[in-house]
């Protein structure tokens, strides 16, 4: 059984390790709660915005139908057309433009690294035309502009040396002379491309106050992994103000969840990102206050159907009608693969001519700040540099394991060596029990079991703070590899996809709290953190001096260690393979190191050196208190306090 202090450190390890990933799964019933209280909001508002859309969209099918059969507008002829399709290509991207709207109506990435699971294309498809709508609005004098309404025109059609069409202009006509256009620009190598917007002879169009134009992006986000409940749950909406901070909307893998966040403040860039893809919108400058929205409820983003949200945002930015100044843009529409994005960032300021301080990294999510820190620091620099190995993505993950073991393996030793001389000083505690019977005299009985523990230079807290202190390194390994996407669609054993479950063993159906699946690397590492939990408990006893009572504690303590496992097991049966596979290496690792400590360890020697110690402190007493004494101190002002209180009572 296992010394009161040590288990307490092992149940607080579980405690956080549990705390943290529910926290990061966003809590289920919380936002099932938060959907039943949305249900509830006053129906009458409801039917009012219902009526509200419906007059909306009946006057704006009104206006369209008199403006597309009035030949004497300035637009007429830009809503008569056949929509038609200009290709954009790099070595790393494929872009479909359409003259419908003159939007982006298709992304491709071209790298082999990233294959479709998606049996109709071969590479990661990130949005086709039954996807996304980008509109470009802009109000004029007397009547507003939605690109979305007009065919536009394609012109100045731009090749590469290779031969490869890279950039277009798509127009919008007006009157004799004017034209409203959209640039697209492929950046060569990259996966970015420039988006611009000018104005040229509409000054009599547009008010003389007119300075911005609003971009309405809304997009069903396809399903590229092979989980749907984890990939949905990095599934959001992110963004980057000009404070430099980097946000989410919520991305609770509910599916009843409506997320709507008006935003007061300026951006940097406002980004629609999966668990490895993103779609990012950079503006020059910045863009203006926002709408944010994120709908769980449409029947098309309902698991089985390819689709997990369905995300919109709206944003303004600076325009200037007189067309003196171009409205630049840019968007990354790639992985989220840190080295990458920061390469790409590099291409911007090399463009740009300055430091963009976009940061596009920070959309990759690597815990809260410390825990970041140890990722972007440590973890990620070592990564990239075995991956240069060309090994198998699993045996990196397992020499990075072998790697946090050794670092952490001086604090599993001083753990189990203040275990050990817990161990050794037990027939002390027997002692106290016998001298101190009574329930009574708890407080003389623990005051002198400190005393002893100072004597012999013994700390209770020496198990349980070393364990404590490796937390960040698990919390940090817990963010970083299901966000590595170098693991996606690398096998190792029995796993075809490390970034994504291992199901050997498939059901039929779903059952609850597990799924239609057993994961063979989360089963190996619940067992061995099982075995983990036995071993440091046979080792160990309870500490003698502790009353029936504390011993009934430690005992449902105890219990709670051994079942952590089965919790963790329903937890993590839909995670990423990569991290069971570390979890379990990891787990083996320490029984090795167990059972070494322990064959090494001489109990008689080990209380033999104690004794010498508790020799050497009585000969050269500390002038600086521990916190052994610093807790005797205590205890003998408490009991000084409390035998004041009887003889108070006495008189």
């Amino acid at each position: 059984m296992k010394d009161k202090n040590t288990i307490i450190g092992w149940v607080l390890i579980g405690l956080v390790f549990i705390g943290y990933m529910i926290y990061s799964g966003k809590n289920q019933e919380k936002q099932a709660e938060y959907a039943r209280q949305k249900h509830e909001l006053d129906s009458i508002k409801a039917i009012q915005d219902r009526a509200k859309f419906v007059a909306d969209s009946t006057a704006r099918a009104a206006e369209l139908q008199a403006e597309q059969s009035d030949s004497t507008n300035e637009f007429f002829a830009a809503r008569q057309g056949q929509e038609s399709t200009i290709v954009l290509e790099n070595n790393l991207l494929k872009l479909n433009i359409s003259t419908k709207g003159g939007q982006i109506s298709r992304a491709e990435l071209l790298d082999e690294t990233y294959k479709s699971r998606d049996p109709e294309n071969e590479h990661v498809v990130l949005f086709d035309e039954k996807d996304i709508k980008m509109d470009f609005l802009f109000n004029g004098k007397n009547k507003n502009i939605r690109f979305s309404d007009f065919f536009l025109q394609a012109k100045e059609v731009k090749q590469d040396s290779a031969g490869k069409t890279n950039g277009v202009t798509m127009s919008l006509p007006y009157g004799s002379n004017g034209s409203l256009d959209i640039t697209y620009s492929l950046i060569p190598n990259s996966y970015i491309v420039n988006v611009d917007v000018k104005a040229t002879n509409m000054s009599n169009f547009f008010n003389a106050d007119t300075k911005t134009m609003t971009i309405d992006w809304s997009q069903h986000i396809r399903q590229q992994e092979k989980g749907f409940a984890f990939e949905n749950r990095y599934s959001t909406i992110s963004y980057r103000d000009t404070e430099n901070d980097t946000e989410e909307l919520s991305s609770a893998g509910s599916n009843v969840e409506e997320t709507g966040e008006d935003l007061d403040f300026k951006m940097r860039w406002v980004a629609f990102k999966t668990q490895f893809f993103s779609q990012i919108l950079m503006a020059d400058g910045s863009f203006g206050p926002s709408l944010m929205y994120s709908n769980m409820e449409q029947e098309e983003v309902q698991k089985g159907t390819k689709y997990l949200k369905w995300l919109r945002t709206t944003v303004n930015s600076k325009f200037d009608p007189s067309g003196q100044d171009v409205t630049r843009m840019h968007m990354y529409l790639g992985p989220n693969k840190f080295s990458t994005l920061k390469d790409n960032e590099a291409i911007l300021d090399e463009m740009v001519g300055e430091e963009t301080d976009f940061d596009l990294q920070s959309i990759v999510y690597l815990g809260w700040p410390i825990v970041r820190w140890i990722n972007r620091f440590v973890f990620l620099p070592i990564f990239d540099f075995m991956t240069q190995w060309g090994l198998n993505m699993g045996i990196v993950l397992i020499l990075i394991t072998l790697i946090v073991k050794f670092c952490v393996y001086p604090l599993m030793k001083k753990s189990y060596l203040s275990s050990a001389k817990m161990r050794v000083l037990k027939p002390r505690m027997e002692e106290l029990n016998k001298k101190y019977p009574n329930k009574e005299d708890a407080m003389m009985k623990n005051q002198e079991m400190m005393q002893i523990y100072q004597e012999y230079g013994v700390s209770p807290m020496g198990g349980c703070l070393p364990m404590l202190i490796q937390m960040p390194i698990w919390i940090a390994l817990f963010n970083f590899i299901p966000n590595a996407i170098e693991l996606r669609g690398h096998s190792f054993l029995w796993a075809d996809d490390l970034s994504a479950y291992d199901d050997v063993i498939q059901f039929s159906s779903n059952i609850w709290g597990i799924g239609n699946h057993l994961s063979l690397f989360c089963i190996l590492w619940c067992v061995s953190t099982w075995i983990n939990t036995w071993i440091s408990m046979s080792q160990q006893s309870y500490n003698a001096a502790m009353s029936p009572e504390q011993q009934q504690s430690m005992g449902c303590m105890k219990w709670f260690s051994y079942l952590m496992p089965l919790i963790f097991f329903f937890s993590f049966n839909s995670y990423s393979s990569g991290l069971n596979l570390y979890y379990f290496v990891s787990g083996l690792i320490s029984i090795l190191m167990m059972w070494y400590l322990r064959a090494t360890t001489d109990d008689a020697k080990l209380l033999a050196y104690l004794e010498e110690r508790k020799k050497a402190r009585k000969a050269n007493p500390k002038k600086t208190m521990s916190m052994m004494e610093r807790l005797q101190a205590m205890a003998e002002q408490q009991r000084a306090l409390q035998e004041q209180q009887k003889k108070n009572k006495q008189k």
